[in-house]
């Protein structure tokens, strides 16, 4: 079985199916097509960008006991990361860990028990992850797809990540008055005053130096339009990135607004949720009892940084987790994913659909 793994790993890989590269999105598809001949494959496209559902049943379903979850789609890479290496049991390629390894798992699971549960089983595979899910999962969910549980696959070591931090983007914009650069009094200078702002945000968050399950706040952009050194900027805008953790949800808004100075105009783009499924979910229970079983190893609960597809199940009521492959450095030079893992994966994931 690992080496139909590794074999279906390579040729997703070998396609660099990036969010500029649409052919490249339906081709990765395709080859996962390909390997589900037999099974009920039905297609779903939002603004151009493809995804499919596949289960057993030769009519349309929208309900299912468990969805495995993947996506296809990558970050961009150097060209020479779309050709897979093996070494020292490692395989190193741009989507390796993140998440091409983990979604030929779910597949070959996928083929190789469908006919044998007597529940609706689902393989859900997307192309848009990476920038957001929304024409992908989060289309499908609006289209009233539904599971009891859903697995995605991001890398987790084998472990089970039942939350992770929801993501807001906003704007934040001031206007002061232009002068010039001589006579400071004449003008106010919206530069200066963002940055006293900033400094307020900086005090309520705090830049982290190690890994904390807390808000954050990252400064991403700082614009203006003055173009010239000897005038007073009248006007500054930044850009910030929150991830804020599943228990600040329904405030993190207002403790924004709080806190910024009544001259700071908020202009929120995105407010993506928190994922949390509870650790006592029955389900996540029967995952964490067929890692053990499968592979003597224990498969704790942890909490995440970084959002998945996951995030658009939660939106709409359904319960899921990220558990995936071990490997390290997604979205990097040198990303790979643990060969053995994948077989671990593999069994773990057979056992917990064939006990659920």
């Amino acid at each position: 079985m690992l080496t139909k793994i590794l074999s279906l790993t390579k040729q997703f890989i070998s396609i660099p199916s990036i969010k500029e590269n649409n052919k490249a999105l339906h081709e990765v598809l395709d080859i996962a097509k390909g390997e589900l001949s037999g099974f009920h494959i039905e297609e779903f496209e939002k603004d151009g960008i493809p995804s499919i559902l596949v289960y057993k049943e030769n009519k349309k379903l929208r309900n299912f006991k468990i969805i495995l979850d993947a996506h296809l789609d990558v970050v961009p890479g150097n060209k020479e990361q779309y050709a897979s290496v093996e070494k020292d049991g490692r395989l190193y390629a741009r989507g390796a860990f993140d998440m091409k390894a983990a979604a030929a798992v779910e597949l070959l699971v996928f083929k190789e028990v469908a006919q044998k549960v007597n529940y609706p089983l689902a393989l859900q595979l997307v192309t848009d992850e990476e920038i957001g899910g929304f024409n992908g999962a989060k289309y499908q969910a609006d289209e009233g797809v539904r599971a009891e549980f859903a697995i995605a696959g991001e890398g987790t070591d084998l472990k089970v990540k039942n939350e992770a931090k929801g993501v807001l983007w906003a704007n934040l914009s001031i206007k002061g008055k232009t002068a010039h650069a001589a006579y400071l009094w004449q003008g106010s200078n919206a530069i200066r005053m963002m940055n006293q702002a900033l400094n307020q945000l900086a005090k309520k968050f705090p830049e982290p130096q190690k890994p904390i399950w807390k808000t954050t706040l990252n400064l991403s952009t700082i614009n203006s339009s003055n173009q010239t050194y000897n005038k007073v900027a009248d006007d500054c805008t930044v850009g910030i990135d929150i991830r804020y953790i599943p228990k600040d949800t329904e405030t993190i808004v207002s403790l924004l607004k709080k806190t910024l100075p009544s001259y700071v105009q908020l202009d929120i783009k995105v407010k993506e949720p928190a994922q949390f499924t509870s650790k006592n979910n029955v389900y996540l229970k029967k995952l964490q009892n067929a890692v053990k079983k499968s592979i003597n190893k224990s498969a704790s609960i942890i909490a995440g940084y970084g959002a998945s597809d996951i995030r658009h199940f939660n939106r709409v009521g359904c319960d899921g987790v990220e558990f995936g492959p071990t490997g390290y450095g997604l979205h990097t030079d040198c990303e790979w994913v643990d060969i053995n893992s994948l077989k671990e994966y593999y069994i773990s994931l057979k056992r917990f659909l064939l006990d659920v």
